[in-house]
């Protein structure tokens, strides 16, 4: 069992998570409130990464973050390292190719809260930040963790970006789905077989939860 890469893994799951919150709380809202000439889109642009093949959209962020271009040559002139081949490009790559796994149920959750009720809020006098901490966060809370536990879920799996991005480097870029797929082509099928059940595990466990949670919270609501 390789615990480093399963770390590392985890640590990318959870910086992915709490850097696409607040994308997704916004990006969400926006989308589920707003009718503009675009959207369609917008929300188009959004679903590419769903429909394109991991190798292609890695290819793109390959170029996009190498030392040529314009925010390769910032991130190497400000942090002294290139952003592809680290762990901080693995966590820039996995928010971008995470966006719709975020965005949209977030957005389904935000046009789950009933029209009258926020006009209801408007009425009372509370400001937009209000409105939405004290009335619509909790009303469209199941759909926003439906999508923090989907890219939670996706990240912790992904394997074509990550090998595309970050290759394979032990302790920086070599996550538990890279481990895997080294071990069986090592023909180490025991230990692939160990890591596998490990992986499968954690995301029941986390789904699981999820569900709970998201009873609870609809219990306590209604």
């Amino acid at each position: 069992m390789d615990w480093t890469a399963l770390w590392l893994s985890l640590r990318l799951a959870g910086w992915t998570v709490v850097l696409l919150f607040p994308v997704a709380v916004l990006a969400g809202r926006f989308l589920a409130y707003r009718r503009f000439g675009g959207k369609g889109l917008i929300e188009a642009l959004v679903m590419l990464p769903l429909v394109l093949p991991p190798t292609v959209f890695g290819f793109y962020l390959l170029v996009a973050f190498g030392r040529n271009s314009p925010l390769g040559a910032f991130w190497q002139t400000f942090f002294g390292h290139q952003l592809v081949f680290s762990f901080e490009g693995l966590v820039v790559a996995s928010v971008i190719f995470n966006l719709p796994f975020a965005i949209q149920p977030a957005q389904r959750g935000f046009e789950a809260v009933p029209t009258p009720v926020r006009e209801a809020a408007s009425c009372c006098g509370m400001s937009p930040m209000r409105s939405l901490w004290k009335v619509e966060l909790p009303l469209a809370w199941p759909g926003l963790m439906t999508a923090m536990v989907l890219t939670f879920a996706h990240t912790l799996g992904e394997f074509g970006i990550v090998l595309m991005v970050g290759g394979s480097i032990p302790g920086e870029t070599r996550t538990i789905a890279i481990a895997i797929y080294d071990r069986v082509q090592a023909f180490d099928t025991d230990s692939a077989a160990v890591m596998s059940a490990v992986l499968v595990a954690i995301s029941l466990f986390t789904i699981a939860v999820t569900y709970w949670l998201s009873a609870r919270i609809g219990r306590r609501l209604s």
